[in-house]
């Protein structure tokens, strides 16, 4: 049960991801989903029983509100490609709780296997009621992208075996970088002013409680 709730969580999660991107610029989906451990941490504390202390509840703050300017309520409604932004946080907090109750009895390649495994069987029967048969340049996009996903797990899985959490996490945050250059260079979107702050506010919540779990473990 534990690898079907977690493979169905991060399938969701990526759903909602895919979602957002559809309605605002992947640099604003990118710094949300940065959200994910902030959510797996205030999770943790009912789930796992695990003390969060005042930095940890300082940083999680800082970032929420992160992604509060992200959703831009000033303009009457909150985004909706935001609050789907927020929904694939979340999802992929709750899973990262799964993970670690997974990690304390199965090897790390046997949960992958498992996930992809499951999250392919969720992804089909979903498909199914909307099949429409890709044309051969839309099958091409998608083996490119399962490619893509697949490679990034594996280099994620490697470099966490290589080195110190503590050491990968700051590496994870470059992503935003690369959402607003892709952004740039294949959509012609140019962050604005709030993308930019609320970006950078997220970046330094994030930045803060990966900062504090490294100098825990040290």
């Amino acid at each position: 049960m534990l690898h079907l709730g977690r493979s169905s969580l991060g399938w969701g999660g990526a759903s909602f991801m895919f979602a957002a991107a559809a309605f605002i610029p992947l640099s604003d989906a990118t710094a949300i989903s940065f959200l994910n451990p902030v959510f797996a941490m205030l999770l943790a504390v009912p789930l796992l029983g695990e003390k969060v202390g005042p930095w940890r509840w300082t940083a999680a703050a800082v970032a929420l509100c992160g992604a509060l300017i992200l959703t831009r309520p000033g303009g009457g409604a909150l985004e909706f490609g935001a609050l789907l932004a927020l929904g694939s946080a979340l999802c992929l907090g709750a899973e990262l709780i799964l993970i670690k109750r997974l990690s304390g009895r199965e090897g790390m390649m046997q949960i992958l296997l498992l996930n992809n495994v499951i999250g392919l069987c969720i992804a089909t029967l979903a498909a199914l009621a909307v099949w429409q048969t890709p044309t051969p340049a839309q099958w091409a996009a998608l083996a490119g992208l399962g490619a893509l996903m697949a490679s990034g797990q594996a280099c994620f899985v490697n470099a966490m075996a290589r080195a110190d959490a503590s050491f990968v996490a700051p590496f994870f945050y470059a992503a935003l970088a690369f959402a607003a250059l892709y952004d740039l260079a294949i959509f012609g979107v140019v962050p604005d002013a709030v993308s930019l702050i609320g970006g950078v506010v997220i970046l330094c919540g994030a930045g803060l409680l990966a900062w504090r779990e490294g100098r825990l473990r040290t």
